[in-house]
């Protein structure tokens, strides 16, 4: 059952499968961990930037540190990014999936603005 196994499992085993953007199996990707320890940090990031903005904290701080967990979900998304491209779209590219190419510009779009 290809649900079992990995993606690149499935794919050294020659079964057939969707890929990322149909989540209809499950994948990890290299940097799962990471992505994951980043975002908790951008959490904790800001929740301390709530507490400053309760202790009437100076707009100034308040808005570098908003600055500063931007440019960590940039980072993030960043991540995410290379590693579906790297999975997902060269697979999906070898197998001929169009539609994984119009998610991934249609994803990018919204990521960008």
């Amino acid at each position: 059952m290809p649900d079992q196994h990995t993606h690149e499992e499935l794919h050294q085993l020659g079964i057939p499968h969707d890929h990322c953007h149909g989540h209809t199996h499950t994948h990890s990707h290299e940097n799962t961990k990471a992505v994951l320890n980043r975002m908790a940090r951008i959490i904790g990031h800001m929740e301390s930037i709530r507490r400053m903005v309760e202790d009437g904290r100076d707009c100034s701080e308040v808005l570098v540190q908003i600055a500063a967990v931007k440019s960590a979900i940039n980072n993030v998304g960043k991540v995410i990014l290379q590693d579906h491209i790297r999975h997902c779209i060269v697979d999906a590219v070898e197998e001929g999936d169009e539609q994984a190419l119009e998610d991934l510009c249609s994803a990018m779009d919204k990521f960008m603005k």
